[in-house]
């Protein structure tokens, strides 16, 4: 099933595809839109308040509470 095989490893899967993937993260405060890499390495900040959107982790970065995404096709 797809459920299944998007658990397998990158390179496992029957059509290899990555894991990471880029998003549209809206800020809380003024409402703008950033866009993000899923697996971001450094911290980024909205462009027009300068609030913290999301910080990274050791895998996928953490995105800041109230920010909300939407993943890019």
């Amino acid at each position: 099933t797809l459920a299944l095989e998007q658990k397998q490893h990158k390179l496992k899967r029957l059509v290899q595809s990555p894991n990471s993937y880029f998003m549209d993260v809206k800020c809380p405060g003024c409402f703008a839109i950033t866009t993000v890499f899923s697996h971001a390495q450094t911290v980024v900040i909205c462009s027009s308040c300068t609030s913290v959107l999301c910080q990274p982790t050791g895998g996928k970065a953490r995105l800041t509470e109230g920010c909300s995404f939407r993943r890019k096709n």
